[in-house]
């Protein structure tokens, strides 16, 4: 590994580039949002804060704390806090449900929850109320409010929060190398796993995500990502930080206001999931003209080529992404001067720190054909899954590589392209389809604005494909048209879909993603309920990318 990658190359903590920082250019902008401006002297004192109110209470160095907020500055002093109070964070989604919350607090053991006053209309303390009801041993729930930028920001369960002393803080707060992090899968209806992190993972990651997309330290950042999850937390959360960079954060998605995010603050680095992306495209607004944009970076999910062109040729940026996963962090990625073929059909080329084999169904090495399930060593590998050894197995072989739940291919010229995951494959009378390869055909449909592609039950087939969109504004589609438009554009007749489900809306799970659990289930009532055998099957061949 090249010496630029050692830990000694690497800041303390994050929480010391913070005080850094607030020292050396204590009135430059750390987060805008709205109207409000979080300055780097003000989020070092927010955090000092709120770290003395968790020691006040009486939390133990390595303690648990579940953190419930909504995307903003609160979100990013609470994880600061934690780490300078030596506490380890479980991030929860701002969706997440009663049933997803009392997992999650079960599994991690954090007795102390740290939330806003309502979450995504639910009133936090009616929520703890239920769960302590239901057992949940929460010992402390501290609400936090005005994004905990002022001295009566936080209250503990209805009186004032106690604080404990400045000096208490010293010597408490967490070195790189100590698990910092319970970070978790997006589940939807199953319950989602808890993935353990350092920090130094991150830290890799930065240097990662500097030399990839030629970062600056005159950049501006925008994340529009739910910030719990990996990629709201490097792009909100790490790199801006240690670039000393500005990051400016929306309370909630939506096109039109990112835009005006975009030439308000003169973003330089916007971070987005493609179906983000997709729908500030649709808005019509989105031009070169006025953008300070230099880089888009996407994906948690495939990248449809199309829309990523047209979002390069309206704005003038580059759109990258890193491919990877919550457990094994950056794998590969694309890069600026890549030949735009290549940036916007792959992967790009596996990072050279991140050492890259492929194994087959059978799990045996066959790196040399090119094509199989990618299994990773190197810098940025989460330490697996907590309390949960049999999923922990799964995913780390005995010899040590950690695989990833796709099925990739290699091209000549080093490129990574993923051709579908090994358990999002439509099995149609024996023959695996991609269910990525059906997506890409049916996005190219001018009046297709989202599109996710599942098996549906089948009881002569066992899986047919089905195609479920989500159009743009004043149009319609039917299954002929779309055939046709397929056969003109010659995609492959195997990769037709045999059946086309128009929503208004395609659901998403709380990573972002579209939720093909839900449309599993929608497909099972739809084409299967009748069927016992296809319910069955349906039943038995759940994916657990599902929840990923």
């Amino acid at each position: 590994m090249s010496s630029k990658f050692e830990a000694t190359a690497f800041p303390d903590s994050l929480a010391e580039r913070v005080r850094e920082l607030a020292r050396t250019r204590p009135d430059d902008p750390a987060y805008l949002v709205d109207d409000r401006v979080l300055d780097w002297v003000g989020y070092d004192a927010a955090a000092d804060r709120l770290a003395r109110v968790l020691l006040g209470i009486g939390l133990e160095a390595g303690d648990c704390v579940a953190v419930w907020l909504p995307d903003g500055p609160g979100f990013h002093i609470a994880y600061q806090a934690t780490e300078r109070a030596g506490l380890v964070t479980l991030g929860l989604g701002a969706r997440c449900g009663e049933r997803e919350l009392a997992h999650l607090l079960r599994q991690s053991g954090a007795r102390t929850l740290l939330s806003a006053e309502s979450m995504g209309g639910t009133s936090a303390r009616e929520m703890v109320a239920s769960l302590r009801r239901a057992g949940i041993p929460l010992e402390h729930h501290l609400i936090v409010e005005r994004d905990a930028f002022v001295e009566d920001a936080i209250e503990l369960d209805d009186r004032p929060a106690p604080r404990a002393s400045a000096s208490a803080l010293e010597g408490r707060g967490l070195s790189a190398s100590a698990i910092s992090l319970y970070n978790t899968t997006s589940g939807t209806t199953g319950l989602p796993k808890i993935v353990v992190h350092d920090q130094l993972r991150w830290l890799h990651f930065n240097r990662f995500a500097v030399d990839v997309g030629h970062l600056r330290p005159d950049d501006v950042f925008m994340s529009v990502l739910p910030a719990p999850f990996g990629f709201g937390l490097w792009t909100g959360h790490v790199t801006p930080t240690l670039l000393g960079v500005p990051t400016v954060l929306l309370r909630r998605f939506d096109a039109n206001a990112a835009i005006e995010a975009l030439l308000r603050h003169r973003v330089s680095v916007l971070a987005a999931v493609s179906t983000q992306f997709i729908l500030m495209l649709e808005t019509g607004r989105l031009e070169r003209e006025g953008l300070a944009l230099r880089t888009l970076f996407t994906g948690g999910e495939a990248v449809p080529e199309r829309r990523a062109r047209s979002f390069e040729e309206r704005t003038g940026a580059f759109v990258l992404q890193f491919y990877g996963s919550n457990e094994t962090g950056a794998v590969s990625a694309t890069r600026p001067e890549d030949p735009p073929t290549k940036r916007l059909t792959t992967a790009g080329r596996p990072l050279p720190e991140m050492n890259l084999r492929l194994f087959d169904a059978e799990g045996r090495d066959v790196t040399a054909s090119g094509q199989g399930r990618p299994g990773v060593k190197g810098p940025v590998l989460a330490r697996g899954y907590l309390n949960a050894p049999e999923a922990t197995a799964e995913l780390i072989r005995p010899d040590g590589w950690m695989l990833l739940g796709d099925w990739v291919e290699l091209d000549a010229d080093g490129y990574l392209r993923v051709v579908g995951r090994t358990d999002d494959i439509i099995i149609r009378g024996g023959k695996n389809l991609s269910a990525a390869a059906i997506e890409e055909g049916v996005a190219g449909h001018p009046a297709v604005a989202l599109v996710a592609a599942i098996g549906i039950p089948d009881a002569v087939f066992g899986e047919r494909a089905a195609a479920y969109v989500e159009l743009r504004p004043g149009t319609s589609l039917d299954l002929e048209t779309l055939k046709t438009h397929l056969a003109a554009t010659g995609i492959a007749r195997e990769l037709w879909p045999e059946a086309l489900v128009v929503l208004d809306a395609l659901p998403h799970n709380v990573g972002g993603k579209v939720a093909k659990s839900a449309l599993r289930e929608d497909a099972l009532a739809r084409f299967g309920a009748d069927d016992e055998d296809a319910v069955h099957r349906a039943r038995a061949a759940r994916r657990p990318s599902d929840d990923a």
